[in-house]
C-alpha cells in the first residue's frame, strides 16, 4: 500500500510501503507509550527512532489503565493511534 503524509512543514514522503494496513489489536499496560506517526519505524505502529532526522515525531501517550485497542498502522486515522477503519476505503 502507498501513501503519502505531510507535516505542517510541508515534508512528505511518497511511495512509501506501510507494513500492514488493517490495525494491530494489542493490550496496552500502565506507561507511556509511542505511536510512530512517521510510517518509518520497523517496530509498528510504536516508534523506534526511525524519525530521526525527520520533522514527525512521535505521539506521546501515557496508559493510565489496562486496555484493548486496535492500533492504527496506516498513518490516515483521524483519532491517531487508534484505528478508526479509515485503511478499508484505502
Amino acid at each position: 500500500m502507498l501513501f503519502k503524509l505531510t507535516t505542517e512543514e510541508g515534508e512528505s514522503w511518497t511511495n512509501r510501503t506501510l507494513p500492514k494496513s488493517g490495525p494491530l489489536f494489542s493490550t496496552l499496560r500502565l506507561g507511556r507509550i509511542y505511536w510512530c506517526q512517521c510510517g518509518l519505524s520497523k517496530n509498528q505502529p510504536f516508534c523506534d527512532g526511525s524519525h530521526s532526522g525527520t520533522k514527525f515525531e512521535p505521539l506521546k501517550l501515557q496508559i493510565k489503565a489496562k486496555q484493548k485497542v486496535a492500533l492504527c498502522n496506516c498513518k490516515r486515522t483521524k483519532m491517531p493511534l487508534l484505528c478508526d477503519g479509515v485503511h478499508a476505503r484505502l
